[in-house]
């Protein structure tokens, strides 16, 4: 069985070829395009997969079903993407679209979802039943795996981690409303915090390594200048992870998993981040007496995406017919 997997992003389209045990085949990625009608994007994505097939010395034939992932709202039962901001796609057809150019069963997710998917196949919540996987990127992404399936609720709304409400009246989000966990857990917020605080501190090694100027601060240097001591950095870096330690008190309080897997830019500064959690979390919860869910870092990075779409398919082809 060769399942196919296509993880669209805002700049790139990750796409992998796997078997049924989740072994990679073949890999690569094309430009995404975004801007251009979604048809000529769909177009592109089932072309560049079509080669990438023949690359690996496979046919349309060999092909059992494909996974989609995308950054949005996506409702597999009509195959529509609801809403997906950063792809500038509403309401799109794009299972129909697909099976245009690849005539094969289309199963589609949020990209959050999958990539907890596949973590919890082969990656670090692997064996586990229920987990959380939560993205600290640009903004923050959130998937919930539950028996060992992806879970988005009755509506497609499930795991939006990132816009849970941190803040009554709190910090403007791109969703419209006010103190989401996004604006306060992301890289973005992270960044935003130490460019608050590096204007008034010259004196930080933060100043220095962003050349006198606060926009070329991004997450690596930051955790750089904590990790190596400075005073600033620490302080910047002790109040993202009180933040973040309130967002995961509340995944656990919620939904209680057995695993927490934490991926996204952020994440690949892995220990330093993980011991700051751990030494801090249990401070923050409701029950601290309780056991609670492990917290530990993704281990199968940027190819996640595709890999739990390919994987998705699996799932719902195998699945038996009413």
């Amino acid at each position: 069985m060769i399942y196919l997997g296509i993880d669209v992003g805002g700049t790139d389209v990750k796409i992998g070829l796997l078997n049924e045990n989740a072994k990679i085949l073949a890999q690569g990625k094309t430009p995404t395009g975004v801007g251009n009608p979604y048809q000529d994007i769909i177009r592109n994505i089932a072309e560049y997969s079509k080669t990438l097939l023949t690359q690996a010395g496979y046919t349309l034939d060999d092909l059992t079903a494909v996974g989609v992932g995308v950054p949005g709202v996506a409702d597999n039962d009509s195959g529509v993407v609801v809403r997906c901001v950063n792809m500038e796609w509403w309401n799109i057809p794009l299972r129909e679209e697909l099976q245009k150019h690849i005539p094969r069963p289309v199963t589609i997710d949020n990209d959050a979802n999958l990539a907890g998917l596949a973590e919890s196949i082969c990656g670090v919540s692997m064996g586990t039943d229920s987990s959380v996987f939560i993205t600290l990127g640009t903004g923050v992404g959130g998937g919930l795996i539950l028996q060992g399936k992806p879970w988005s609720g009755q509506h497609g709304e499930g795991g939006e981690i990132g816009h849970i409400i941190m803040d009554i009246d709190g910090i403007p989000c791109t969703c419209g409303r006010k103190g989401c966990l996004e604006r306060y857990c992301s890289a973005t917020a992270l960044i935003r915090i130490a460019q608050e605080a590096v204007i008034q501190h010259h004196e930080s090694m933060l100043w220095s390594v962003c050349d006198n100027n606060p926009e070329k601060l991004n997450g690596k240097n930051i955790f750089a200048c904590a990790m190596k001591g400075d005073a600033t950095a620490l302080e910047v870096f002790d109040r993202y992870i009180h933040y973040l330690c309130l967002a995961l008190s509340s995944i656990i309080c919620m939904i209680d998993p057995q695993v927490i897997v934490i991926g996204g830019g952020l994440s690949k500064d892995g220990p330093f981040l993980l011991d700051a959690i751990n030494k801090r979390i249990k401070g923050y919860l409701a029950f601290p007496e309780v056991p609670f869910a492990d917290i530990k870092i993704a281990t199968l990075g940027a190819n996640a995406g595709f890999i739990g779409a390919a994987m998705l398919a699996k799932q719902y082809t195998e699945e038996p017919k009413a």
